[in-house]
């Protein structure tokens, strides 16, 4: 069946200013000429795919993935859960989800990483895993920390957890961040100070999702991704659609 529906252009007030003076590094990191717009080529559009194929049955689970089941992570157990769609409503399925994250103390398994939290030797902080016909994902993790960074006097990263979304190539890519319900970090952060409009970053905090909790084991917040659907990449302008 053939897709009629008009594309839909880019929605460029939903981005982060990409200067902001409260945002200490995008001073000195921001585009100062106008942007170019370029054509993808085909090895943008078209492949190769990364991990689909590769997934092992603890990537989604990041409180046993780093030690393969031999020990758990330490800290508050939490589901993280949703759906991508596209702009229309549609799942979007098959699609390579990452996620990373710092631990329970707010430390990152990095070697660039100097906060004095400890490392937890149990907890890796990534996992990944491909949303099933329905566009729906899970992951099982730690709820992560918050943790100072130089930036201003004393500024502090929300609890946070960064997620990638693949296409069907390495070049269709997209990278955010989801928040947690009731984090009051997030109101002081200048991070996320730099989504101007209200509406657009309350839709990277994540509500609590009492339905999905497990009693006795862990509580679950539900994250959708919505995607532009058929305006950038190839895969979403195939005439059969997605």
């Amino acid at each position: 069946m053939t897709d009629t529906a008009p594309l839909m252009p880019r929605r460029r007030d939903m981005h982060p200013v990409p200067f902001d003076p409260d945002y200490k590094t995008s001073v000195t990191r921001s585009p100062s000429l106008p942007l170019l717009s370029m054509d993808s080529t085909p090895a943008e559009e078209t492949g190769p795919r990364f991990g689909h194929n590769l997934l092992g049955k603890l990537d989604n689970n990041l409180i046993l993935n780093f030690t393969q089941g031999a020990a758990p992570a330490v800290g508050e157990r939490i589901r993280v859960h949703g759906r991508v769609l596209d702009e229309t409503g549609r799942p979007v399925p098959q699609t390579l989800v990452e996620i990373w994250q710092a631990n329970a103390g707010g430390r990152y398994r990095h070697v660039k990483d100097t906060y004095f939290a400890p490392l937890d030797p149990n907890f890796g902080g990534c996992g990944r895993t491909i949303t099933d016909d329905n566009g729906y994902y899970e992951f099982l993790t730690i709820r992560p920390g918050a943790y100072p960074w130089p930036n201003r006097a004393n500024d502090w990263r929300p609890m946070h957890i960064h997620f990638s979304v693949f296409g069907h190539a390495f070049g269709q890519r997209l990278i955010s961040q989801m928040y947690f319900e009731g984090d009051p970090l997030i109101d002081l952060c200048p991070i996320a100070a730099t989504i101007k409009s209200r509406s657009q970053l309350d839709r990277l905090v994540a509500p609590l999702d009492m339905q999905n909790a497990r009693p006795m084991d862990y509580l679950a917040y539900k994250f959708d991704i919505v995607l532009r659907g058929r305006r950038q990449t190839m895969f979403e302008n195939k005439p059969e659609g997605m």
